[in-house]
């Protein structure tokens, strides 16, 4: 416990100047990003910004990733929008809050772990399909309403954006060749913002999204009746959240942690966006988990401690509270210059260099990945099924892999040595080993180069000896280890064996 009341690591040393900076710079691309998620989903505009204010604050402080920025995050809320439009806001708190809970108790129970069964072609095909969705929603800027319709700018107003995002983007390449005194994504967004109210170039503003003037969180009990029938509406959108912000999550700390070369705690990350997220069902947030955009501005900018986080998230709080008329004047060309360079920086486009030195199957999960990633937006879709996928291929190879060395001793007895495991996937090839009819009267099978898996594998032993008894021959096991003798031990009653005594591997007679 002493690890989640140290919150923060003293000896650690921080350039404040940097962390200041790229907090400023991550609220300044958080905003808009929340503003327009939270208006997707039928949210009042403000649950957006709540939820990356609280989000951030609770994760920055108490999170199990130094530089991971959380927010009102588009992959959880779109999880919500069935519910919105079925039940309600309210409904939608309350399954936020319940969401929380679930990711609390994934981390009390330290299931975070699991995110090591991930394989890389997953973390290739996740990352690259976030790239491509990030790239993709900063097009929606090019647009405008007409008519009730959405439609394409043109004329003037698309070459004003398409210059400004251009010098945007130009600017993040460009300067830090020169000095790496600022973080090259604010830089960009004070020079162009300067540009637009210099010159009164008519563009696009955040304020073209939704205000963002309002109060502090108020706390609010979401109004919804508390019995069975209740829970049995939200609980499975709140499942449904909780496993999409913790897949997310924790991909994205990994992510951080192979790019910063250091370790992340993934269970108290679990803790830290379960909390926030009761904080958000109960104080008018519309609930969210890690950014992996934000999270990539903020580690490119130099952020390596929880200090840029909580000014982000301190930031967005004075924004709501008194900065509003600034802010939203703020060009979302800027913003979507930012964005635009943080999808390129999210691409693994190492992935091409080494496709060709890939298996197949892999090249096929991570495709298949980043294709659900991108169509569905179901993260936890995307991660499951290339897991499964992964998993099915590597059964199908390592079911390939059992053989058996065939010998005979000076006494006549028959050995057959096993390689590679016995489980669901190799009890045909198994059996194929053996020549029942053929052999003599006693036979030993030596294990100490394979091991029992699963029931599979204790049933095969069963047929196998079976049929030995059945011709009237007698079969031993050897070298069994301890975990595949409490196995056998287990299923006494499928299966009667005699295993041969073995100082050794200490195997029970």
């Amino acid at each position: 416990m002493k690890g989640y009341f140290n919150l923060f690591d003293f000896t650690q040393k921080v350039n404040y100047k940097t962390e200041v900076l790229a907090g400023l710079t991550v609220a300044m691309t958080m905003m808009p990003e929340s503003l327009s998620f939270a208006i997707l989903a039928g949210f009042p505009p403000l649950t957006g910004l709540y939820a990356a204010f609280m989000m951030g604050l609770v994760t920055s402080v108490l999170g199990g990733r130094p530089g991971l920025i959380s927010g009102g995050a588009g992959a959880t809320v779109i999880v919500l929008i069935a519910l919105m439009k079925s039940h309600g806001i309210e409904y939608v708190f309350a399954a936020i809050a319940l969401a929380g809970v679930v990711q609390i108790l994934v981390g009390v129970f330290k299931f975070g772990k699991f995110i090591r069964l991930v394989p890389q072609p997953v973390m290739y095909g996740f990352v690259n399909g976030l790239a491509v969705i990030i790239f993709m929603s900063q097009l929606e800027q090019f647009k405008t309403v007409s008519n009730g319709e959405q439609v394409w700018l043109s004329g003037t107003p698309f070459i004003n954006m398409s210059a400004l995002v251009l010098l945007t983007i130009a600017i993040i390449i460009f300067l830090p060749k020169i000095t790496k005194a600022v973080p090259p994504s604010l830089a960009a967004i004070v020079v162009v913002f300067a540009l637009v109210l210099g010159f009164g170039i008519d563009t696009k503003t955040v304020k073209d999204i939704a205000s963002v003037s309002g109060g502090f969180p108020p706390f609010h009990l979401p109004r919804i009746p508390f019995n069975l029938e209740t829970f049995q509406i939200i609980f499975p959108y709140a499942l449904i959240m909780a496993g999409v912000g913790l897949t997310e999550g924790l991909l994205t700390l990994n992510l951080v942690d192979e790019l910063t070369a250091t370790k992340g705690n993934g269970n108290r990350e679990c803790i830290a966006q379960g909390s926030a997220n009761i904080l958000n069902g109960f104080f008018s947030g519309m609930g969210g988990c890690p950014m992996i955009a934000q999270t990539l501005v903020n580690i490119s900018a130099g952020a390596r401690a929880r200090l840029s986080g909580i000014i982000a998230s301190l930031a967005i709080l004075v924004i709501i509270l008194i900065g509003a008329p600034v802010i939203e004047r703020v060009p979302m060309a800027a913003l979507t210059g930012v964005m635009i360079m943080v999808a390129f920086g999210t691409f693994e486009w190492a992935s091409f260099m080494v496709i060709n030195k890939m298996p197949k199957q892999d090249i096929f999960v991570g495709m298949l990945v980043a294709i659900i990633t991108i169509y569905l937006h179901n993260l936890a879709l995307a991660v499951l099924s290339g897991v499964i996928i992964s998993a099915l291929v590597f059964a199908w190879e390592s079911a390939k892999r059992i053989r058996a060395h065939k010998s005979v001793d000076e006494h006549g007895i028959k050995h057959y040595r096993i390689y590679g495991p016995l489980f669901f996937g190799s009890i045909t090839a198994f059996n194929e080993k053996f020549d029942v009819h053929s052999d003599p009267q006693e036979v030993i099978i030596d294990f100490s180069e394979s091991r029992v898996a699963d029931m599979s594998g204790i049933e095969a032993l069963n047929k196998i000896t079976a049929r030995y008894q059945k011709e009237g021959k007698k079969v031993h096991l050897k070298h069994l280890s301890a975990d595949c003798r409490q196995l056998l031990r287990n299923a006494d009653d499928v299966i009667e064996v005699n295993i041969i005594e073995d100082p050794v591997y200490r195997v029970v007679d």
